[in-house]
């Protein structure tokens, strides 16, 4: 394509996104597809010759966008957000253009060197002391592993993976706690990183789901008894069913005697510790080995971007550093390659999209976002409680409010059951999208107010949306 076809196929497409933006939500938020209803429509085949691009982006307008659930509706209110913001999406297009592989700091130094920056106007914005470094991961998941990894390191000195010396007598066991909240990456982790399931601690919660310190230590010292080394704690800001908050100070003080890990994940509520008033409930972060937080989750930052902060890189160095002769430069021992900081060889610019976010918004337009969403979190939750009808099940902490419809007379499996139809209705419609779990085993409908373009207005036709549809049900 030449540069002059390029430019005109670009204004169209730049025209589209700006209407997309502007009009998203107009659009139904979830699609009306059944499977294989897209496959269909593509052929099975690769055409043999070019084909002209007017006809690629009709494809994209009549096969793909259908099919497609839009994540930055103002009507999302399912998992956690996905956002993105114009800056983002304009970084994201530099980014794209130069087409750099940001491995190594030769490979592209105002990559290497404008995440270092990044990475410490984040740690300045939420609060944490300056010993901690960050590198930019592409997952929570990916950081979740990172850090397990580091921390079987750190525990075996780098002889072998837990798994192989336990196998081979040389060394106790290695095992991981985390509560039975945590997220499901945690599970994938320990997998991955050879410590195997039957040496992951899930540990019991209290009323509020987060984790018991008291049953944490029982745990350890249970595990030390058996000759079991605890290698890694992981606690969590804002667990994915309902936002529960692990104590992390006194979970510190018994990773620190106990000589563990301590991995805190933030993935979804970490960008909350940006706003002052905020910042209370991540008391004790400052303790952890390491952290993750998501911007792609709350701070307006196309995914994917997830950042992760230790205290000692030396231990991703220790764990992560491989260098051939054919990646040696002659100034490796005066910069940061963040090809030794994780998993991945080959990174993406991710770096000046954040920057882009940053400066366009201000720490100050960031925090007012979250703000106004935590305020309209904390509204829906009175509007629930004031209802003799609902109940809420979770407390309300940042974005997200767990309840559900609790009709009198009814035993907990058939409440359990209109609760899951009630949910089908609400998203029947398509104008908006909730998703559920189980707390306490009881299924709970979840609500998070999290988009950027989501206002008070679309928080009260959810909520508008949820009684009309118990009254047809009632």
């Amino acid at each position: 394509m030449h540069p002059d076809e390029f430019r005109r196929h670009a204004h169209v497409l730049v025209d589209w996104m700006a209407d997309y933006l502007r009009d998203v939500g107009s659009l139904p938020v979830t699609p009306g597809v059944a499977p294989g209803d897209i496959r269909r429509q593509v052929p099975e085949e690769p055409p043999l010759d070019p084909e002209p691009f007017e006809r690629l982006f009709e494809d994209f307008r009549r096969v793909v966008l259908p099919g497609m659930t839009h994540w930055n509706h103002p009507g999302w209110f399912a998992y956690f957000p996905g956002n993105n913001s114009a800056p983002s999406i304009l970084g994201e297009m530099l980014t794209a253009t130069l087409g750099a592989q940001c491995m190594s700091w030769v490979t592209s130094p105002a990559a290497t060197e404008l995440e270092q920056v990044m990475m410490d106007w984040l740690r300045q914005m939420m609060g944490l002391p300056p010993g901690f470094v960050g590198v930019i991961q592409d997952t929570a998941s990916t950081a979740t592993l990172v850090a397990l990894l580091s921390a079987r390191e750190r525990a075996t000195g780098g002889r072998a993976g837990a798994a192989g010396l336990a196998a081979a007598g040389a060394e106790a066991p290695l095992a991981v706690y985390a509560s039975r909240e945590a997220h499901s990456s945690i599970d994938k982790a320990v997998k991955l990183a050879g410590y195997g399931l039957d040496l992951l601690r899930h540990i019991e919660t209290d009323d509020a789901f987060a984790l018991r310190p008291e049953a944490l230590a029982r745990a350890l010292e249970a595990d030390r008894a058996a000759g079991i080394r605890p290698a890694c704690v992981v606690a969590t800001v804002g667990t994915t069913s309902s936002t529960a908050i692990d104590p992390l100070r006194p979970i510190a003080e018994q990773c620190r005697r106990a000589g563990a890990w301590l991995h805190v994940d933030a993935a979804y509520a970490g960008a909350a510790a940006i706003v002052p008033e905020l910042r209370p409930l991540f008391d004790g972060i400052e303790a952890a080995d390491s952290l993750v937080f998501n911007p792609h989750k709350w701070l307006l930052t196309n995914f994917d971007c997830s950042a992760y902060f230790v205290r000692d890189p030396a231990a991703l160095l220790a764990t992560f550093q491989a260098t051939p002769e054919y990646l040696r430069t002659a100034y490796d021992a005066d910069v940061v390659n963040f090809r030794d900081w994780g998993i991945q060889l080959g990174r993406r610019f991710r770096a000046l999209k954040l920057w882009f976010v940053i400066r366009s918004y201000g720490v100050e337009g960031l925090r007012a976002i979250i703000r106004r969403h935590v305020a309209l979190a904390r509204e829906l939750a009175a509007w629930v409680a004031e209802d003799p009808a609902f109940e809420l099940v979770a407390p309300v902490r940042f974005g997200l409010v767990c309840f559900r419809w609790r009709p009198a007379g009814r035993t907990e499996e058939e409440i359990d059951a209109l609760n899951a139809r009630l949910l089908m209705e609400v998203n029947a419609t398509r104008e908006r999208y909730l998703t559920h779990t189980r707390l306490g085993g009881r299924y709970v409908i979840r609500l998070v107010v999290g988009q950027r373009a989501t206002e008070r207005e679309h928080v009260q036709r959810a909520w508008e949306a949820v009684r009309l549809a118990v009254g047809r049900l009632g």
